[in-house]
């Protein structure tokens, strides 16, 4: 299964529902305190019930929704590329397109309440939402038992194997086919009557593993190492269903001898002394609830005298996670059967030079287009933003004290560019965003007239659209110098394309910017006078 979006509602800074799309390689950018972490971490309360890396409690109530009197964090996640079929058991075999529960478009779509924002299982539901029967002969198929699943074909006279529940509910379905009168409804799979909660177990075996790297906040030896990726590695390889096949058959050999030894015990004791043996029974724990990944609990990669990877500098630790994910990206391209991954890493650049922040992007690039592996991330920089595809790219901007995230499309500019992305999303003016501002304008104002391809005569064209800030530039023509007041605008188009002129004064990081305040000022007049007609 793929992630394909998430929604939040009323965690943290999102108090009204937000969605956010995803594909294989998907990129959130915007300024700090925007809710890019938000929205890693409410990912992974989803997929660990907020008992994961990112603990949940009450205080992640949106405090708005808290004044109104709701206090229930909601975070829906829908997944695409479903398995073909569903194994409840070894004899129960079903598609979930065939017991109905995908949504209109076909996807898996599993919603979690979290009730004040507490984790416990009782505060704890989980819905799936999808187009489901509401006709009520036959709108609770999943929550019917065995016998009555028996009683309703035998009432209706169907033919089919009666030892299967998914067999029956698709012969009452299609019984009613023409009346099933489907309806977005909500699955409760916390129910214990029927299949739902058989179904639901098997699928979270279905769900991508989420694997979530921070940046640099954690340094103390009890905390869990999220830097260290060979503790993620150990999670994601007992994902593999083979090799849990083995450890549970070694676990269960195990667990017969430990029944063997106890029932000894017990007999011997009976000998002795009856009356105590008979108050005493061997309690040897279930192969199911081993939990295998306990057994690696102090793995960790250490340095020169067993010096843990937390307690080294953050660019050596970023250094390790950059090759961590250059291994993975070659490992998963030989691996000829990946289970689903997501890695959801903040700030790969931080702590990192240019080099290492462009091997790192490469492979990130790389791995996300390996089978069922999915790369999220967040970035503050601009050069992360210029590697990219414009489709990659989530921008999250503020909009009357909400947040919103928007698909990324070319705004000012007739053809995407990032370097708009980086001016909008970390207020980035740089001299190659004002190359294409200025070239833009300066094609809308060739079409009025071929005249204005001059610069001289372009620059009185950005005067009449309200550019009146001026500054004298010289230069050497023919042996003599010769000075003309120009618009800033084409002053710093002049100090930028002429770098060898040294008789100008450098432009300021304030006039770069005021220079692009005002250039995009005028392509949204040039727009609105466009779209007015």
């Amino acid at each position: 299964m793929k992630l394909k979006s998430i929604t939040i509602e009323n965690f943290r800074g999102y108090q009204d529902k937000t969605t956010i799309d995803f594909n294989d390689l998907t990129v959130l950018v915007g300024k700090n305190d925007i809710g890019k972490s938000t929205v890693l971490e409410a990912l992974d309360i989803f997929f660990n019930d907020g008992k994961g890396l990112i603990k949940l409690d009450k205080n992640d109530v949106n405090i708005h929704g808290r004044s109104n009197n709701n206090n229930d964090i909601i975070i829906t996640a829908t997944f695409s590329d479903i398995p073909n079929q569903v194994i409840i058991d070894e004899t129960n075999v079903t598609q979930l397109d065939k017991e109905y529960l995908l949504n209109e478009n076909g996807e898996l779509e599993i919603e979690k309440t979290f009730k004040n924002g507490i984790t416990t299982a009782s505060a704890l539901k989980v819905c799936i939402n999808a187009k489901h029967p509401s006709n009520a002969d036959c709108n609770n198929l999943l929550l019917k038992k065995n016998a009555d699943l028996k009683k309703n074909v035998e009432a209706l006279g169907l033919s089919c194997d009666k030892t299967k529940n998914a067999e029956m509910r698709r012969a009452i379905w299609e019984h009613y086919n023409a009346n099933l009168q489907l309806e977005n409804v909500k699955i409760d799979v916390s129910s214990k009557d029927g299949d739902i909660k058989s179904v639901w177990t098997k699928l979270q075996s279905y769900l991508p593993y989420y694997s979530l790297f921070q940046s640099d906040r954690k340094n103390s030896d009890g905390d869990d190492e999220v830097q260290d990726p060979l503790k993620e590695a150990v999670k994601q390889i007992m994902t593999d269903e083979s090799l849990r096949d083995t450890l549970n058959s070694v676990a269960e050999k195990v667990r017969a001898k430990l029944q063997e030894v106890s029932d000894l015990t017990l007999e011997k004791l009976k000998e002795m002394n009856p009356e105590i043996a008979s108050s005493l029974h061997p309690n040897v724990p279930s192969t199911e609830s081993l939990k295998w990944a306990d057994v690696f609990k102090g793995l960790s990669i250490s340095g020169d005298e067993d010096i843990p990877i937390n307690k080294r500098g953050s660019g050596v630790k970023r250094l390790i996670l950059l090759n961590f994910f250059r291994a993975e990206a070659e490992r998963r391209k030989l691996a000829s059967n990946n289970p689903s991954i997501i890695y959801a890493i903040e700030e790969p650049e931080t702590s990192q030079h240019k080099e290492h922040q462009k091997l790192l992007i490469a492979a990130l690039k790389s791995l996300s287009k390996e089978s069922n592996t999915q790369i999220l991330l967040t970035t503050h920089s601009s050069d992360v933003v210029k590697s990219l595809d414009f489709s990659n790219l989530r921008l999250l901007l503020s909009n009357e004290q909400k947040t919103v995230i928007n698909i990324v499309d070319a705004n000012f500019l007739p053809y995407p560019s990032l370097n708009e992305v980086n001016y909008i999303a970390f207020n980035d003016a740089s001299v190659e965003y004002h190359n294409e501002l200025y070239g833009y304008i300066q094609l809308v104002a060739m079409e009025e007239d071929d005249k204005y391809s001059y610069e001289k005569d372009f620059d009185k064209w950005l005067v009449s659209k309200g550019c009146c800030q001026s500054k004298k530039w010289t230069k050497e023509k023919n042996g003599s110098e010769k000075t003309m007041d120009f618009t800033l605008q084409t002053y710093i188009r002049n100090s930028i394309h002429h770098p060898e002129n040294d008789k100008n004064a450098i432009f300021t990081e304030d006039e770069l910017r005021n220079s692009i305040i005002k250039m995009t000022q005028i392509i949204t007049d040039i727009r609105s006078n466009i779209n007015n007609g």
